[in-house]
């Protein structure tokens, strides 16, 4: 279970980061990364995006939301390998879509790994640490109702 959250360095030429060792160990040498939601970036192992794209292929695509949804997560996604000491290229348009600078957070969320651009998660940190009361309790009527 990935948890936890770093700061990375991020060659803005290259696009080039390294995983923390942390989540390195438990990623293993292959992954997909993909557009994330709130402006992050979703890294996930090769094994855990079977189950993601299970869930997203296996719905009705008559449905507009579901077109939508795959299209955002599968249509945006890349394979990556990692090097020897861990690093890898964050894709382009992801480092556009996602705002990256030369400072970027990776967090550990279970079984996803979330790549922020570091003003973007210090924003959601503060917006987090104000409202998580009123969050918890949404979530907890979803899970009861």
């Amino acid at each position: 279970m990935f948890v936890g959250n770093y700061i990375q360095k991020l060659d803005i030429k290259k696009g080039r980061t390294a995983i923390p060792a942390s989540f390195r160990r438990l990623l293993g040498k292959k992954a997909i990364i993909t557009q994330g939601y709130e402006g992050s970036l979703i890294l996930i192992s090769a094994v855990s995006w079977k189950s993601v794209i299970k869930n997203v292929v296996n719905k009705n695509f008559l449905s507009g939301v579901s077109r939508q949804t795959d299209r955002f997560l599968l249509g945006n996604a890349f394979k990556i390998d990692f090097d020897k000491q861990g690093r890898f290229i964050i894709p382009k348009s992801l480092r556009d879509y996602a705002t990256l600078g030369k400072e970027i957070i990776f967090v550990g969320v279970g079984k996803r790994i979330e790549i922020w651009e570091k003003g973007a998660w210090q924003k959601q940190q503060k917006y987090l640490t104000e409202n998580i009361a009123q969050i918890s309790e949404k979530l907890d009527e979803q899970t009861k109702g």
